[in-house]
C-alpha cells in the first residue's frame, strides 16, 4: 500500500462489503497519518475520509490506535514485497545491494510523517512498542529468508537486528532531512546502506 492523498470517497461508492469497508478505512487512516500524523486526525475524521459515518469505524476498530497498528502491518508488508521484487534480478551482489538500499530508503521516505507518528508512539504506548517488536521480528525473519533463498549465509539474531535499527536509523534520518541540513550527500548515505546490505562470504 502506497500512502496516498485524503480525499472523501463519493457516497454512492459507500459498500456493506466488511473487507472492502475495512481496507477503504485502512487506506484512508495511511494517507491521513501520513499526512497530518497520529495526533492530527481522529476516527471520525479517518471515517469521513474513506466515504463512511463516523459509526462504521468502531464496527471494523475499538479506537484510532488499533487503525494505526493496521496501517503499520500493511507499512511492513508493503516493505517485504518491494524488497522481495528488488530481489527477481539478476544482476550483480553490489548492483542489488544498491537496489535493496534505494528501494528501502523510498519506502521511508514517501511514509516519513507516519514514521514519525510511529517512533513517537513506540516511546510512550506500550501496546505500539509490542507492536513494533512483533513487526521487527517480522522483518528479521524476512530478511533471513530472502538471504536462505539465494544460498547466503544467515547472520545471528543479534546481527540482523543491528541491521534493520541501522538501517532504519539511517533511512529515517534521510527521509526526515536530516542529512541535507547537515551536508551530507544522499549519495554517501545510500552508500552505507548498501554496505550495510553485505553478508560474509
Amino acid at each position: 500500500m502506497k500512502p496516498s492523498k485524503v480525499r472523501r470517497k463519493p457516497s454512492a461508492e459507500r459498500t456493506r462489503n466488511p473487507d472492502e469497508s475495512r481496507r477503504a478505512l485502512i487506506e484512508a487512516a495511511a494517507a491521513l497519518f501520513n499526512s497530518v500524523g497520529y495526533n492530527g486526525t481522529d476516527s471520525n475524521r479517518i471515517a469521513r475520509a474513506a466515504g463512511y459515518a463516523p459509526g462504521t469505524f468502531y464496527a471494523h476498530f475499538p479506537d484510532k490506535r488499533s487503525i494505526f497498528l493496521a496501517v503499520y502491518e500493511t507499512w511492513v508488508v508493503a516493505e517485504i514485497e518491494a524488497m522481495a521484487r528488488a530481489l527477481e534480478a539478476d544482476v550483480s551482489p553490489r548492483t542489488l545491494r544498491a537496489r535493496l538500499a534505494a528501494t528501502i530508503l523510498d519506502h521511508h521516505r514517501k511514509w516519513r510523517v507516519f514514521r514519525s507518528s510511529l517512533r513517537a508512539l513506540y516511546a510512550t504506548d506500550p501496546v505500539v512498542r509490542e507492536a513494533r517488536l512483533a513487526q521487527r521480528g517480522r522483518q528479521i525473519a524476512a530478511m533471513a529468508a530472502a538471504l536462505e533463498a539465494r544460498g547466503r549465509p544467515v547472520p545471528g539474531r543479534a546481527a540482523m537486528f543491528a541491521r534493520l535499527l541501522i538501517f532504519e536509523a539511517l533511512c529515517d534520518a534521510v527521509a526526515d532531512g536530516d542529512t541535507k541540513r547537515l551536508k551530507i550527500a544522499e549519495a554517501d548515505m545510500l552508500a552505507l546502506l548498501a554496505d550495510n546490505l553485505r553478508t560474509p562470504a
